[in-house]
């Protein structure tokens, strides 16, 4: 059998979304997915407008189903004694969306552009060959010019690579579960209280998805959601008799750190790459922008044998966006960190929204 150009492993919104752009680049691509498709995971479901951009563009956003998504205007901060900043995005605005409706919208849009998908095929070895890479899986071997890592936070490919590396400091945890009631909000909610944040997203018509993240050591006591939950009493008594709509679904650690996301026949790509944290809501954003450029870079690429320096223009692009979203995000979490400083400063941005707006612009324009 033809080698394929692509094998991307993992059917995430990354993975898919390189296929999708490679694909259309003309392509044979393959996505090799462990479980099947579309699939959950714990993970921040709000699209900034630059991601809702890249979903547009990849011509994912009409096979969407607008039932499972809600439009938001902005980002507030809530503070423990009610204090808040409130800032609006910049136009169209963001999406929440949940996991599985954008997974499946870019599943269709997948299969429609020729992307092969193959489900319970977990990689369980790779080699380098003369023309590529030879994949042994679950569903038997794949062979390829090109192999795309795109198979998350503890992706298995990048440890295999040698690209692993140790990611400094506290480690931070994340937990995440809906609720099924009509969003009360247009805005992405950030709670605060000691030691944790809440996140609230609207995820639907109907929905909310509520998530929260904290550091390893600074909540005393039991952590679980419940347990987490008792700790917002805004929160506690706006969901109280409210019916779940999902599953609790936890992530960490969540900095993950990649010595380089290219060696030679190989890229890593979405979380797999690299990741700080969610507490920006940049994720999706982040990870559509990578594979947008990785996926514009393999047919050159490929040309000349999808080398290490074949494919560093994808490196540096990646380098240019992951730096800007490391530092937005590294900044917040300093003054998470710090209540004694985030407290006033969040008080200040509720009296200027104007300046919130414009950092918000900035960051996730």
């Amino acid at each position: 059998m033809k080698p394929y150009d692509v094998a991307v492993v993992g059917g995430g919104p990354a993975g898919l979304a390189v296929a999708i752009t490679a694909a259309r680049r003309g392509l044979n691509t393959v996505v090799l997915e462990r479980g099947t498709v579309p699939a959950d995971k714990a993970c921040g479901e709000g699209l900034m407008p630059s991601g809702l951009g890249a979903l547009e563009r990849l011509g994912a956003l009409t096979h969407l189903d607008l039932r499972e998504s809600a439009p938001f205007m902005g980002i507030r901060y809530v503070q423990e004694d009610g204090s808040s900043a409130e800032g609006l995005l910049p136009a169209p605005g963001g999406l929440g969306v949940r996991r599985v409706a954008l997974a499946s919208a870019l599943v269709t849009r997948a299969r429609e552009v020729g992307v092969e998908l193959r489900e319970r095929a977990q990689v369980l070895g790779y080699r380098r060959t003369v023309p590529g890479v030879s994949l042994e899986t679950a569903s038997g071997p794949v062979d390829a010019r090109v192999l795309v890592a795109a198979d998350g936070l503890g992706s298995p490919l990048r440890k295999a690579e040698g690209l692993e590396l140790n990611a400094e400091g506290s480690r931070r945890f994340g937990l995440r579960r809906h609720f099924r009631i009509r969003p009360w909000t247009a805005y992405v909610e950030v709670h605060f209280a000691s030691g944790v944040e809440a996140y609230v997203t609207p995820a639907g018509t109907e929905r909310v998805g509520l998530a929260f993240l904290w550091e390893d050591g600074a909540v005393d006591g039991k952590v679980g959601f419940d347990a987490l939950l008792a700790r917002f009493p805004t929160l506690s008594e706006r969901l109280a008799g409210v019916a779940p709509d999902s599953k609790v679904r936890g992530a960490g650690p969540l900095a993950r750190v990649a010595r380089t996301p290219v060696a030679d026949r190989f890229a890593l790509v979405g979380d797999a790459a690299g990741y700080v944290d969610a507490l920006t809501g940049e994720g999706l954003s982040l990870a559509f922008a990578c594979a947008e450029s990785l996926g514009n870079v393999l047919p050159d690429a490929l040309v000349h044998g999808a080398t290490r320096g074949a494919l560093q223009p994808y490196a540096r692009s990646f380098q240019q966006v992951f730096r800007k979203y490391a530092w937005t995000t590294r900044a917040l979490l300093l003054l998470s960190r710090r209540p004694w400083l985030r407290r006033p400063v969040v008080r200040a941005l509720g009296r200027a929204p104007w300046l919130f707006e414009r950092i918000l612009a900035t960051v996730v324009g």
